[in-house]
């Protein structure tokens, strides 16, 4: 694994071997006692994402580099290949990239000698917040084979239903999508499920905002939630051992009850604290892989409490 750019690229041992990484992370205290500079250059909006990684860095002792794209030379015209030439000439160690475009890889793949990790590929790909729900379902219930899970909102412009929904099915898992008429994804082959159905057959009841900056028209959502969300009457139609989940941001009374989001079967925050230790796995993983660090300078300070 020389770039963390796709789900797709992993196997499931590699898929393991990170989630087992990230436990270790969660349970102990690691830092890499090398100088390591890591730059996060950020396209578009985030909070979640940015700031985890930003904090994975310095959980590991690795100087982050920050980016605006508002207050840089892309307001010049530079492109982002030429952005992130800047960034690994001046001496970044890896490359953290989020960018609205769908295939922004494309035009970096084979031209760096560091490092990237896709932090977002416009509504394709967003890989990172797979392993990061990947973590929450397997801390849950120890095993993804078997387990149901329902991916319920906007399919057709999430980056998120993509990505998860693959590597959900390469682990074994039931993946079934539910979504309002015209939030369909014909593209991603997996069973339409009514969100009533999927809240009492489900194990996993996954929500995805309405992506408003990626619809060519104004939706309205004065009652999607009653229509297509997850109210107070549906959630308690769920399981007993069922949780929520949602990748944020949250857009209360839209696609959840806002009494829902820290509900005892919600583990919204948790994901999102998840988000840290999966990123700093992937950080270091991929940071060894090209010999960047080794294991000699990844030291243990302490157990956490």
């Amino acid at each position: 694994m020389r770039h963390f750019i796709s789900v797709d690229q992993l196997t499931t041992g590699e898929i393991y071997n990170l989630l087992q990484t990230a436990e270790e992370f969660r349970k102990n205290k690691y830092q890499v006692n090398e100088q390591v500079f890591g730059a996060n250059l950020f396209f578009e909006p985030s909070t979640r994402t940015k700031m985890s990684f930003v904090v994975a860095e310095k959980k590991l002792g690795i100087e982050s580099l920050d980016f605006n794209a508002k207050n840089s030379a892309v307001l010049k015209g530079e492109s982002l290949y030429d952005t992130a030439k800047t960034f690994e000439a001046i001496g970044a160690n890896f490359l953290v990239i989020r960018h609205e475009s769908d295939t922004w890889y494309e035009a970096l793949e084979g031209k760096f000698s560091i490092p990237i990790i896709n932090a977002g590929a416009g509504a394709k790909e967003h890989p990172t917040q797979t392993m990061l729900d990947l973590l929450t379902i397997y801390q849950e219930f120890g095993k993804f084979e078997g387990i149901k899970i329902a991916i319920c909102g906007d399919i057709k412009h999430s980056r998120v239903a993509r990505s998860n929904a693959i590597a959900l099915r390469k682990l074994g898992a039931e993946v079934y999508l539910s979504a309002a008429q015209g939030f369909e994804r014909n593209t991603l082959e997996f069973p339409y499920m009514p969100i009533d159905e999927a809240v009492e057959e489900c194990d996993v009841v996954m929500l995805l905002r309405i992506q408003h900056e990626r619809h060519e028209y104004s939706v309205n959502t004065y009652d999607y939630l009653e229509r297509y969300g997850l109210t107070k009457e549906r959630e308690s139609r769920m399981k007993d051992d069922a949780i929520i989940m949602h990748p944020a941001p949250i857009n209360r009374g839209v696609e959840i009850d806002t009494d829902l989001v820290e509900c005892k079967k919600s583990r919204i925050f948790a994901q999102m604290e998840n988000g840290v230790y999966v990123r700093m796995a992937i950080i270091t993983t991929l940071l060894k892989e090209w010999g960047i660090i080794n294991e000699n300078v990844i030291k243990k300070y302490q157990t956490a409490i």
